[in-house]
């Protein structure tokens, strides 16, 4: 098993006063929370290794077939297909189901199955999954090699723009590979 690990600081958004301090109900604990952004790729079984706190993600169609690839296992792992399609999602949205405490979140990368994902709509995806996340207290993310198998992009780009979108956030980013 070998882990690869980016780190880069979070940088907290401009205040005019300074925070308060915690108060004594709410204290601050290294192990609750996670203070920067960090990107790490790691060999296993994401549905089997990755922590069942962790929220995950994927990339689908506008069309939500999900015929192939991982996005077959996680239409019949998960099922909910009319919860989605209820969302009404476009592509550059993100839609998503909540089940046994975890999310499972949905990048529309591309409008038909049969489609190839454009790098703009791959990346307003991924800054619309970073919004969700911090919108819904996720500070764990566990994600596939997306958007490239059957859509084609390649690792190097997918990394970079994973890199980009999250960066200065307080999210754990963990990819999987077999």
């Amino acid at each position: 098993m070998s882990d690869t690990t980016y780190s880069y600081p979070s940088t907290p958004p401009p205040q005019e006063t300074p925070a308060p301090p915690p108060t004594p109900a709410t204290p601050l604990s290294s192990t609750t929370s996670i203070e920067k952004f960090t990107f790490t790729e790691r060999q296993g079984d994401l549905f089997t290794d990755a922590p069942p706190t962790d929220a995950l993600a994927h990339c689908v169609s506008q069309d939500l077939r999900m015929g192939k690839g991982i996005a077959y296992i996680f239409k019949k792992k998960y099922e909910g297909l009319n919860e989605l399609k209820a969302q009404q999602c476009k592509v550059g949205q993100v839609a998503y189901l909540q089940r046994d405490n975890r999310y499972i979140f949905y990048l529309i990368t591309k409008y038909y199955v049969y489609d190839k994902p454009d790098r703009k709509e791959f990346e307003t995806s991924l800054v619309e999954l970073r919004r969700l996340c911090e919108q819904l207290g996720v500070r764990g993310l566990s994600v596939p090699r997306i958007g490239t198998g059957l859509d084609g992009l390649s690792l190097s780009y997918v990394k970079s723009a994973i890199n980009e979108a999250f960066e200065g956030s307080n999210i754990k980013v963990t990819m999987f590979y077999l």
